[in-house]
């Protein structure tokens, strides 16, 4: 499987796009095993025009792809374990296929300015992690209390559901 050429904000249905993407390797990824590509600069172009593709090997639920990246301008983004990209939600990114003999994990984090609303639904959720929330546009996550928390694992049930539903929705 891969990932298309694509932007997040796209699809996310958030209100403003002051938003950090953040992409923790859990184990490595490199070229072999489909580390992200990205298109440098990119995010100034604003949104780009997707086209909704059926690929049964596009990780992307709706297999939104934007078709028209010059991917001479990409660049590699290859992690060890416990190394991180940011980027911007409007940045064109996708990977090529795991030809690896292992997993490529990581966790995906976004970080956003908290005026910024959801506007596709009112079920979101958000851990605040620095200063004062004065908007309270997203229901408050807290933190997990012990090791496969209860609570915990069922909210992140709760979340994936949420996100199925809802992703891929231009």
């Amino acid at each position: 499987s891969h990932v298309s050429w694509h932007q997040d904000l796209t699809y996310w249905g958030l209100s403003h796009d002051d938003q950090v993407s953040m992409w923790l390797a859990l184990s490595p990824a490199t070229q072999e095993s489909g580390c992200m590509r990205m298109i440098p600069g990119s995010h100034k172009l604003g949104k780009v025009e997707h086209q909704t593709t059926e690929d049964d090997t596009n990780v992307l639920l709706q297999g939104q792809t934007v078709t028209s990246v010059d991917e001479e301008q990409s660049r590699l983004c290859p992690l060890r374990p416990g190394e991180a990209t940011f980027h911007h939600g409007w940045t064109l990114h996708a990977s090529m296929p795991n030809r690896s003999e292992d997993r490529r994990i990581g966790l995906n984090v976004q970080y956003l300015a908290t005026h910024v609303r959801q506007m596709k639904h009112d079920k979101d959720s958000a851990m605040l992690v620095r200063g004062e929330d004065r908007y309270h546009h997203f229901r408050t996550d807290r933190p997990a209390t012990s090791d496969l928390d209860p609570k915990a694992l069922e909210r992140q049930a709760e979340l994936e559901r949420l996100y199925v539903e809802t992703a891929g929705s231009a």
